[in-house]
């Protein structure tokens, strides 16, 4: 046994050692997950002893974390806009970089009353629902090819209350779709095949592959979305993307061939362009 204190010091050092960028906050979330208290607790709390149950279930969590496994996966939730979403195997772990192309749709809430908002190859939820727990007027539909990432969505929605203005199925892209939309969403995979092989083992091991592959160019899932994406726009509609490093020009020019026009590019917080806004 040891106290709070204590193991997450000694979780820290360790994590430290394993090259990890962000080790005392891993410790204090592990830690946090399993004692059952938010991580900022934890200093008012430092002098609990910890049981012989929950120590073994943390040296677990921390084995697993040595091995590359990242915490958010470990501990099953992710925040991402201030929201907790639940995540799994069948979704990608959401990245801070994705809540640029929120704040790129809630930049245009005086253009619309009460959008209805379409997300291609929604994951989690996390976008849609993000937009929506800032946009009350909002509606969103979510769309995936897999089943387990609808499922996940559709609990993340009744978790953050957001059940009754947002629905999730399955699909491929836009097949099958009726009706418009004044917004469409998506952060399509757009990674190269050659990327893919240099990500992190973090990511290349646990995010979902489809998730994050577009065929060799990483560009296949723009190829694909674009043209049936515009033909789903209502009168004065937008289309936001994230897009890849160096991106930008490419998916422009596809969207282009699409009958769209760029109307905007928003860099995220390393001043990358992350996100594209097009009308047609």
């Amino acid at each position: 046994m040891g106290t709070v204190a204590e193991t997450v010091g000694a979780l820290t050092r360790g994590f430290t050692d394993a090259g990890f960028p962000s080790a005392r906050l891993d410790a204090r979330i592990l830690v946090g997950h399993v004692m059952g208290l938010e991580p900022s607790l934890l200093f008012a709390r430092g002098d609990v002893v910890i049981t012989d149950a929950d120590m073994a279930t943390i040296i677990a969590y921390a084995n697993r974390h040595l091995a590359h496994e990242p915490v958010s996966r470990i501990i099953g939730e992710r925040e991402f806009y201030g929201l907790a979403f639940k995540i799994s195997a069948d979704t990608l772990d959401p990245r801070p970089d994705t809540e640029t192309l929120v704040d790129a749709v809630l930049a245009h809430r005086a253009m619309f009353a009460a959008p209805r908002i379409l997300d291609l190859g929604t994951g989690t939820g996390c976008i849609p629902l993000a937009i929506l727990s800032a946009w009350p007027e909002a509606t969103a539909l979510g769309i995936d090819i897999a089943p387990g990432a609808i499922q996940v969505a559709t609990e993340n929605a009744g978790r953050l209350g957001l059940a009754a203005r947002a629905r999730f199925q399955v699909g491929d892209w836009t097949q099958g779709i009726g009706g418009s939309f004044e917004i469409v969403v998506s952060n399509p995979p757009y990674i190269t095949e050659a990327e893919y092989m240099a990500l992190d083992p973090e990511v290349r091991l646990y995010d979902p592959r489809a998730a994050l592959t577009a065929g060799q160019d990483g560009l296949g899932a723009y190829r694909a979305l674009l043209a049936p994406a515009a033909a789903l726009l209502a009168p004065g509609g937008r289309i936001f993307l994230e897009i890849g490093l160096g991106q930008a020009d490419a998916v422009t020019a596809l969207a282009q061939a699409a009958g769209l026009r760029i109307l905007a590019r928003h860099p995220d917080l390393g001043g990358i362009d992350r996100c594209l806004v097009f009308a047609v």
